[in-house]
């Protein structure tokens, strides 16, 4: 392991509760060559994360929210004007999209079809091609932001250029002090950059990973998802090597192994179908690990299980720490942050089959929240929905 990279990640990561599983991600993919398609609600802190991890790879950098509205010169530059006196359509692409080496398009899917088809050859291929401009472009990643995946099957052939998905949601309850504290405090972190030689270092040991060994159990993982219904294309599946490779390299290994196998969940397209992996891959996913990745190969590969370990840690650390028994206005308060955590294991799992640690913790909640009985019984038979990494 290279204790650069993680260093810089750590720095990029400090401040953005949850997000550290993001900022992993985007370096993977960074080294794979491959692009992050990151799906999640407005306000989510996905273009802090993108702006961390720009400036710890280094390069240029292109940045723009695309709207219905939004001319194809906004992004990949004006038409050279002197040229096109003399009769040749030529771009100026001084500062754009095609010259940037990390950009960040922040609703990606807004975009107008003239952008949208620009851009597919741009993001597959690295060349641009408008009019009789002809140029290779130095892109290393693009991270693609949208609160929803689009329902327009129109946009599935740009949507799977990004072979990397990672689903946000809100920061929980149970996390809420943690949050505003990091808010409040929040100021960019002294950079520790990486620098695109470093990148494109590993990016050349990667494609000399050695797959032999993974392909069998890769192939395996591929057909049992099939079987579940969870069908990646072909190019994704293809593709997804690029990553697994990656993972290997990152941890100065030379062969990959079962260890590696977590990225194929972030290949996976939505967050139902990557939790439909998550449990039907689960005992190829024990295997797991990722000294410079860690909270990837988490995200990815133990999402809810993941997150009750999270759990369980922030309510132990309250039931812990009980404030004075005379003082009624810490009491209540101490009250409502136990219910958060409360309402969040009830919301995300299923509360028959808690995992045992989260199940004692729920019974513990209960009781100090006085809603031991009614909790149980207003508490939903299934999970309302799928826990995202």
């Amino acid at each position: 392991m290279d204790n650069r990279i993680r260093s810089a990640m750590a720095s990029a990561a400090q401040g953005l509760i949850d997000r550290d599983g993001l900022v992993d991600a985007i370096v993977l993919a960074a080294l794979a060559g491959e692009h992050v398609l990151v799906i999640g609600p407005p306000g989510t802190a996905k273009s802090e994360a993108v702006r961390r991890v720009a400036r710890v790879l280094g390069g240029r950098y292109f940045e723009y929210l695309l709207g219905r509205f939004t001319e194809p010169a906004e992004v990949f530059g004006p038409v050279n004007l002197t040229k096109l006196r003399a009769g040749t359509v030529e771009i100026d692409t001084t500062g754009m999209l095609p010259e940037a080496e990390v950009a960040f398009l922040d609703e990606v899917f807004q975009g107008s079809t003239a952008i949208l088809n620009s851009l597919l050859g741009l993001l597959n291929e690295r060349t641009f091609l408008r009019g009789h401009t002809r140029m290779a472009c130095p892109l290393r990643v693009c991270v693609g932001a949208s609160n929803a995946l689009p329902e327009d099957e129109s946009l599935a052939a740009f949507a799977d250029r990004f072979l990397v998905r990672v689903f946000l949601e809100s920061v929980s309850d149970a996390r809420l002090e943690h949050l505003l504290q990091a808010g409040w405090a929040l100021t960019p972190p002294a950079a520790l950059p990486l620098g695109l030689d470093l990148v494109d270092e590993f990016a050349r040991r990667g494609r000399a990973v050695d797959l032999e060994g993974i392909r069998p159990v890769l192939a395996e993982a591929i057909r049992r998802l099939r079987g579940v219904g969870v069908n990646l294309s072909d190019r994704r599946l293809v593709r997804t090597q690029r990553l697994i490779a990656a993972a290997t390299v990152i941890d100065d290994r030379s062969e990959a192994t079962a260890a590696d196998l977590w990225p194929l969940v972030l290949a996976v397209p939505t967050a139902e179908q990557q939790q439909t992996a998550r449990e039907t891959l689960h005992d190829l996913l024990e295997q797991v690990h990722s000294a410079t990745l860690p909270a990837a190969a988490m995200m990815a590969s133990h999402g809810a299980q993941a997150r009750a370990r999270l759990i369980v840690e922030i309510g132990e650390a309250l039931l812990g720490t009980p404030p004075a028994a005379d003082d009624e206005t810490a009491l209540r308060r101490w009250r409502l942050r136990l219910e958060g955590v409360l309402r969040e294991i009830d919301a995300g799992f299923v509360t028959a089959s808690l995992p045992s640690g989260l199940k004692e913790l729920r019974e513990r909640l209960a009781v100090m929240t006085g809603s031991g009985a009614a909790a149980t019984a207003s508490a939903p038979t299934s999970a309302s929905r799928p826990p995202t990494g």
